[in-house]
């Protein structure tokens, strides 16, 4: 890693990394004629094609708004479930509670992070779960392939918002719905790379993609050939369209796409740099008996866009809390975070009575001791090397040889 950055100011876990090019692409469209829903869009979503190799891309909001517009397109509704790991950002089970249905929390696997095979296979036969939502937890895509098979007969949506640019294990790019019925994207500025806000759903269904384009514009029908209208005069008039379903205000603008659209040359570079910090991490944390390592088998390094650099300490044997090491980091100028808070902790799906604690044990345990550390592709080596020293510094003389208990 170079040493480009000698000053020491504060290490958030992530945050965007843009350029003069970036910054030139949002000018240009604001000197054309298109500020929303013009030619940046098209453009973003065929980068998007191009990279991922799926057939569609559709263009949206926001990471949520590609959540929601996918469980609409599923046509999941009140009366059925949809199965979500219980360590997620909400936005994934709000999702289904936006459509109607009921959400079922899944525990995860103590390997990947995922959504575990037990959880997959405790609905498979459930005739009203109607969709399974992976979630590739900081950027590994977790057993795609073993996830389709064993959720044969549901629609899977793959909740992809940290994992662009990733690969399943079989060499193919996320995104290519290889293993799933839609992807979904998030391009919040922490993410893999950004828009600023928007998100993506890509899939090799031209029905699917057909549906997603109208419920982001209202539920709006422009395309003639699909008018439900009988009306000959009306269906050739070139002012005609029409709300064929109810939809919502979902559409990316022009500017955003045009971010994303220079954002996404950059991938390649960004994972490479995410990687780089990973292993680097890796290195030196492997041999401090208070700290374990999650994702850090050679095979997931391998595959995995880094979205997130995740360690678990035992608090009660370290003899402090989380948010007394968050602090103490902070205050060495290296920000943490915790990803995420399991979704039954929460007063509104608490309140759903989603699951019990007997049924996300391992989403518990890992709840209790995870640590989300700074990985961003605008750090440099020193930067690394600081983190790494903050942390040492405050768990190494409590040593106790902890583990992940099952």
């Amino acid at each position: 890693m170079s040493n480009s950055n000698p000053h020491h100011q504060f290490l958030s876990y992530g945050r965007q990394t843009l350029d003069e090019q970036d910054i030139e692409a949002v000018c240009k469209v604001l000197r054309s004629d298109f500020l929303t829903m013009g030619p940046a869009v098209d453009l973003f979503e065929q980068e998007v094609m191009e990279y991922t190799g799926a057939k569609f891309a559709v263009a949206v909001s926001s990471g949520t708004a590609a959540l929601h517009l996918a469980c609409m397109a599923s046509g999941i509704e009140t009366g059925q479930f949809g199965l979500v790991p219980a360590i997620t950002f909400v936005a994934s089970a709000n999702a289904f509670v936006y459509s109607g249905a009921t959400v079922i929390v899944g525990d995860i696997d103590e390997e990947d992070l995922g959504l575990s095979r037990e959880s997959i296979l405790g609905v498979a036969n459930n005739p009203d779960v109607k969709v399974v939502m992976p979630v590739y937890m900081g950027g590994l895509a977790s057993r795609a392939a073993e996830t389709r098979q064993l959720a044969k007969g549901k629609i899977l949506i793959e909740d992809a918002s940290h994992a662009f640019g990733g690969e399943y294990e079989d060499g193919q790019k996320v995104g290519s719905c290889a293993y799933s019925d839609m992807c979904v994207f998030s391009f919040h500025p922490v993410k893999p790379f950004t828009t600023g806000e928007g998100g993506m759903i890509t899939t090799n269904d031209p029905e699917l993609a057909r549906k997603l384009r109208i419920y982001r514009n209202h539920g709006i029908e422009r395309s003639s050939e699909n008018f439900q209208s009988i009306d000959q005069l009306v269906r050739n008039s070139p002012w005609y369209y029409e709300q064929q379903e109810l939809g919502y205000n979902y559409r990316l603008s022009d500017l955003h796409a045009a971010l994303g659209a220079s954002q996404i040359k950059k991938i390649d570079d960004f994972r490479a740099k995410r990687d780089e910090i990973a292993r680097y991490y890796d290195e030196k944390l492997r041999e401090v008996k208070s700290v374990k390592l999650l994702q850090a088998h050679q095979e997931q390094r391998d595959r995995s866009a880094h979205h997130l650099y995740i360690v678990w300490l035992d608090f009660e044997e370290l003899g402090l809390t989380r948010s007394e090491l968050m602090k103490k980091l902070s205050a060495s100028g290296v920000g943490s975070q915790v990803h995420y808070i399991p979704l039954t902790c929460h007063p509104f799906h608490k309140d759903r009575k989603y699951a019990v604690d007997e049924g996300i044990a391992k989403a518990t345990e890992y709840y209790l001791g995870c640590l989300s550390l700074p990985i961003q592709p605008g750090m440099s080596a020193n930067d690394a090397e600081r983190v790494v020293a903050a942390l040492k510094d405050l768990v190494e003389p409590h040593d106790n040889g902890i583990c992940f208990r099952s």
